[in-house]
């Protein structure tokens, strides 16, 4: 492995010192188990025609309380099923609320949105 490390360093020294500095580290502050709703979220555009998922509104939360009436609320309504319901739980619990994302404020789609 080492071996490997030297030859990139020879190959790319520069590359290899800004990898290296530790000064272009980007933090993940939220964390999502459905790689399908990950993806539907990073490949929108605008959101025109955008209807909100369980983890947009999670995010408009402040509390784990807040957070878990949300989960059971969609779970009842039929929108989530029981086992994802579960994982949403489970990550709140472990990880907490922002966990999900960084806080939604009222105005987040009219700032966001290409309208």
């Amino acid at each position: 492995m080492e071996l490997e490390k030297e030859a990139f360093k020879k190959m790319f020294p520069k590359l290899a010192q800004e990898l290296g500095s530790g000064e272009n580290e980007v933090s993940v502050n939220s964390v999502r188990t459905d790689n399908e709703a990950g993806e539907r979220h990073v490949t929108r555009e605008t959101f025109v025609h955008y209807v909100p998922d369980v983890i947009d509104f999670i995010r408009r939360c402040d509390t784990q309380e807040q957070a878990e009436q949300i989960i059971d609320y969609v779970e009842k309504r039929g929108e989530i099923d029981g086992v994802y319901a579960q994982k949403l739980k489970m990550q709140l619990k472990e990880k907490g609320v922002r966990s999900f994302g960084a806080k939604k404020e009222g105005d987040y789609y009219l700032k966001r949105g290409e309208l």
